[in-house]
């Protein structure tokens, strides 16, 4: 075996990074696309936003789409439009971004969290159904980290109980699931479109649905503008202002960037998951590691393989810490790093702070009495920042580049034995926002 460079071998990463991590890539037409808009003082209108929301619905086979300035603008108004509200409940993963939970808080519901599958990351279909409620009114359902959800069971569950779901496909744009796109399979769907994203259009996000009512009491909630597109009679009472008192316009610049992106998009789509899996395909039976990708032939997809992670087993790798682990890969010159989003439910948010002055826990105000703020113990989502890392973002097919960041993960499961002879212990304690930089 060689020997490690973080004990003063040689790196396996020998490549300059150049342009294989640079994203999003950005060309000509999506230049001029952005001087045209600004050069019309065209930045706060709605053409070339609605035509965007056209398009990208139409990429899903989905009936509607409203673009927005962010994604979590776009399920802040996807709960709204499915109606939750002052003493509802809903479901969400412990583990994710905050923005997949936390806007419901201002509707008035409560957000109660489920456990995560440890072998997908997903949210555990069978914790769903030990957290529903009489208040219970929908799941929110992640697609975390590219992976989609196992929405066979959880559309299963959800009609059982009369339940509405949305799906929040931020990580996993152009994802399949068993041949479905993801975003078209729960009663709506939200997207963040920011410049991190594996569709970045700048910032915006859209949310998709083929629910009209659904769509229409979007369009009250945060863009006031819009009213006059509202054909529901009862809607249209209300028309002028928006309802949440919110301003959720998409701005023009980055609708006309997302047209671009949606003629090239499938093609770089296409070579990074190409790229990811040949990554993979070079790491396969490795001890301690083990892809975060569905299985062959399933049907299902990554995506863009947003924010791609591993699953890290340290039993067999005789207890090494996913931090010592990380530590050797960054010294071959690899990409790498511990732990991926903080647990939410552990969060003082969701237990204990009062943000409004309802005199008790925001999450529980407009709960019954003997509702409390204490969430319950969800032993994977707590225990999950040892058992992950990160891993290269791909963005080209250079195969000797991916065998270079494949023998630096290799080498450091190999040699693992020396590692533990200074290995601490630690592990991530995970992060509440946003993922480190690559």
């Amino acid at each position: 075996m060689s020997k490690l460079a973080i004990l003063g071998g040689k790196k396996a990463v020998k490549s300059a990074a150049g342009d294989m991590f640079k994203w999003p890539v950005t060309n000509k037409a999506m230049e001029d696309a952005v001087i045209k808009v600004l050069r019309e003082g065209n930045m706060s209108g709605s053409d070339i936003t609605k035509e965007f929301e056209n398009k990208y619905a139409e990429w899903h086979g989905v009936k509607y789409g409203l673009g927005m300035n962010n994604g979590t603008a776009s399920l802040h108004s996807a709960f709204y439009g499915l109606g939750l509200g002052c003493g509802d409940e809903l479901i969400a993963p412990a583990v994710t971004y905050w923005a997949t939970a936390l806007p419901a808080l201002s509707l008035g519901c409560r957000v109660v969290f489920a456990d995560i599958l440890p072998d997908t990351l997903s949210i555990d279909p069978a914790d769903i159904e030990k957290k529903i409620t009489p208040r219970t009114k929908a799941i929110v359902v992640v697609h975390y980290l590219g992976m989609p959800a196992d929405m066979d069971a959880i559309m299963k569950i959800a009609r059982k109980h009369k339940l509405k779901v949305i799906e929040d496909v931020s990580h996993a744009h152009g994802a399949l699931y068993k041949g479905k796109m993801v975003g078209t399979i729960g009663d709506a769907a939200g997207f963040s479109l920011m410049s991190g994203k594996s569709f970045a259009i700048g910032e915006g996000g859209i949310m998709l649905t083929n629910d009209k009512k659904v769509y229409e009491r979007a369009i009250m909630f945060g863009l006031y503008e819009r009213h006059g597109d509202v054909t529901d009679k009862e809607l249209q009472k209300g028309a002028g202002l928006p309802w949440g008192g919110y301003k959720y316009r998409m701005h023009q610049m980055s609708a006309a960037v997302g047209l671009e992106q949606l003629k090239k998009y499938p093609k770089e789509m296409a070579e990074i998951d190409k790229s990811m899996n040949y990554f993979w395909d070079l790491l396969e039976g490795v001890p301690g590691l083990k892809a975060l990708r569905p299985a062959k032939k399933s049907g299902s997809t990554m995506g863009g393989w947003y924010a791609a992670h591993g699953l890290y087993v340290p039993e067999e790798l005789g207890g090494l810490s996913v931090a010592r682990f990380a530590e050797a890969v960054k010294a071959e010159g690899g990409i790498c790093g511990a732990g991926c989003n903080k647990a939410l439910h552990t969060h003082p948010l969701f237990t204990t702070l009062d943000v409004y002055g309802h005199g008790r826990p925001t999450n529980c105000a407009n709960m019954p009495k003997s509702v409390k703020g204490k969430q319950a113990k969800l032993p994977v989502s707590e225990g999950i920042q040892a058992r992950t890392y990160s891993i290269p973002w791909f963005k080209h097919f250079r195969k000797d580049v991916i065998e270079q960041h494949a023998e630096a993960y290799r080498k450091a499961a190999e040699n693992y034995k020396e590692l533990l002879k200074d290995d601490k212990g630690s592990a991530s304690s995970g992060s509440w926002g946003l993922f480190a930089r690559r």
